[in-house]
């Protein structure tokens, strides 16, 4: 028995189920727009320095036969590509001769001089930006890829703090508050009057963002049987890939940094009212020595799924027999040192933390920088947001028939060479700049599909979400470093994309060395690791495997099991 036939007896999967997911899911459609919100917040219109203040474009009258964008080469030297204006250089003085068509300067040798007077900034596909409000381009354009830096690292920082608080105060109520922090700071965020002001107010909606993903997976698979999770976690995942196509919409309506960040953020407080409707983890009261407080919500669950007959029948005595086990786990656990104290724990770990960190260094590298394409950035938003459909499904399908370690090894693999590959392609050949990058978009959202459910193959269950937690961590991490690398760009134009491309291919690497569970019984024990992919003589296993039982350690164990259990499951919205 356990709380699984609770759920069972009380309707199983029934009409508070499905408010309760569908409520919890919602918001995830929103989640995609905080993180992948710098695209459209902070991009880079086309821009050029300001004429002197002695000249002015609409006051050359006398010139109106002259077309304006010949007007501009007067002041304006072209780019390396001499294609474009320069975006950071202006000529020091006029170079009125170069209107001449016949014109034999040699612009090399003209002098130019800094934007001293500041830049003029296109409007035709975005209307204000925090780039153009706050001049982040030429020696300040790597403050624009810092904003996305400090946002992940918010989120970094919240999965650490509301993952332990909601240990301690429950996920129900770190849940409600991460929803009105969200709200209030990320509207705040929209009224931000200075550049170290947006950064502070993002960098606290990021740890609001971890709040809620963590406990809101949390506090939604907590209420439902343990044959249902499969479908309604695949289902519910899928709010986060329409939440992309959302996003393109959205800003291509609004074309506004300050109106999309209230649009995003405002929402927020609907759903902090309507989330005082949820019930608290009846598993986590119960773990906290809160009893009848679980009783009454399953109580509730049970009213409310239209099986009213058990409310009498489901006691507190009942209710303690059936999470026997539960309780008897908080007394006692494994810690995130026992990943990493056997030879086949401390291989599977390793490997591990190189491919989530590679997955979501790519992804977000790809995801990041869609103004590179050279294609309406709202079109590639779209069409990024819809590859990761068929990218779920077409991981789903070589994880059944080509096996976990293939799968894995393959998609990092395929989406390095695709990078590596748009390397090699003219900027010219917009089309096909643009499938390869879905393609590479594609196989990394493969790779973070395949990854979780590896890892949770891997692990045994005594440790497992735990171990979970911990690899899962340098995703946050790789999605940190992931908007940081794009300033290499500034110094060679391919570096980002090498560094990317690189990352990928050693991760595959890294994968080859991981053993293979399909068809394979999950481990349930660390000694059952050890003895399937260690390779170690039993003996020298059982002595290894009993110190780690000595070491067990006791209920504050249990805080970090928690966390790194929301964590983990958090990681497959991301």
């Amino acid at each position: 028995m356990g709380f699984t036939d609770l759920l069972d007896e009380v309707g199983g999967f029934g009409r508070y189920q499905w408010i309760h997911v569908t409520l919890i899911s919602l918001p995830g459609l929103l989640m995609a727009s905080q993180n992948l919100l710098n695209n459209f917040v902070s991009g880079v219109p086309a821009h050029y320095c300001s004429l002197p203040a002695n000249h002015s474009l609409t006051n050359m009258s006398h010139l109106h036969q002259v077309d304006e964008k010949q007007l501009l080469k007067v002041f304006i030297p072209p780019d390396s590509s001499g294609k474009r204006l320069a975006r950071c250089r202006r000529y020091v003085t006029p170079q009125w001769q170069l209107l001449a068509a016949n014109s034999s300067a040699n612009i090399s040798q003209l002098q130019t001089e800094d934007c001293i007077d500041g830049w003029t900034f296109d409007q035709s596909e975005f209307f204000a930006t925090t780039v153009s409000e706050w001049s982040l381009v030429c020696s300040l354009r790597p403050l624009k890829q810092m904003i996305q830096t400090i946002y992940m690292g918010g989120v970094l920082t919240g999965a650490i703090i509301y993952g332990g608080l909601s240990d301690r105060f429950g996920r129900r109520s770190i849940l409600i508050w991460s929803y009105l922090q969200l709200a209030v700071l990320g509207c705040s965020s929209a009224l931000s009057p200075t550049y170290s002001a947006y950064c502070i107010f993002r960098f606290l909606s990021g740890m609001a963002v971890s709040g809620v993903i963590l406990n809101a997976v949390s506090l939604k698979v907590e209420w439902i049987p343990t044959k249902s999770r499969t479908v309604v976690g695949t289902l519910t995942s899928f709010f986060f890939t329409f939440g992309q196509m959302v996003l393109a919409g959205l800003a291509y309506w609004l074309r506004d940094w300050r109106k999309l960040q209230l649009v995003v953020c405002a929402p927020h407080f609907l759903f902090f009212a309507y989330s005082w409707w949820y019930s608290e983890s009846a598993r986590w009261l119960v773990l906290n020595r809160r009893s009848e407080d679980a009783l009454k919500s399953l109580h509730r669950v049970a009213r409310i799924n239209g099986k009213s007959e058990m409310i009498d029948k489901i006691t507190t005595e009942v209710l303690h027999s059936h999470m026997k086990k539960e309780i008897e786990s908080a007394r006692s656990t494994f810690t995130v040192f026992d990943l990493l104290r056997t030879p086949g724990m401390r291989r599977i770990s390793i490997c591990l933390l190189a491919v989530w960190f590679s997955t979501s260094f790519a992804y977000y590298g790809l995801a990041m920088d869609l103004q590179k394409f050279g294609v309406s950035i709202y079109l590639m938003q779209i069409i990024f947001g819809a590859v990761d459909i068929p990218a779920k499904l077409f991981a789903l399908g070589t994880l059944s028939y080509l096996g976990r370690r293939v799968s894995q090894a393959g998609c990092l693999f395929l989406s390095a060479a695709i990078i590596f590959a748009n390397i090699f392609v003219p900027t010219e050949m917009q089309t096909l700049r643009t499938t390869l990058a879905c393609l590479g978009k594609a196989f990394t959202s493969a790779s973070f599909t395949t990854v979780y459910l590896y890892t949770g193959e891997l692990y045994p269950t005594v440790i497992r979400q735990t171990g979970m937690g911990f690899v899962s961590t340098m995703a946050r991490a790789g999605s940190m470093a992931a908007p940081a690398v794009l300033i290499l760009d500034e110094v060679l134009p391919v570096l980002p994309s090498l560094v990317y491309g690189g990352s990928a291919v050693l991760a595959g690497c890294f994968a080859c060395f991981l053993p293979e569970t399909l068809n394979v019984p999950l481990p349930d024990t660390i000694e059952d690791v050890e003895a399937k992919w260690s390779g170690q003589s039993s003996t020298s296993l059982q002595t290894e495997c009993m110190s780690l039982k000595k070491g067990v350690v006791s209920k504050e164990g249990m805080a970090l099991k928690e966390l790194k259990e929301t964590e983990g499951s958090g990681l497959n919205m991301l």
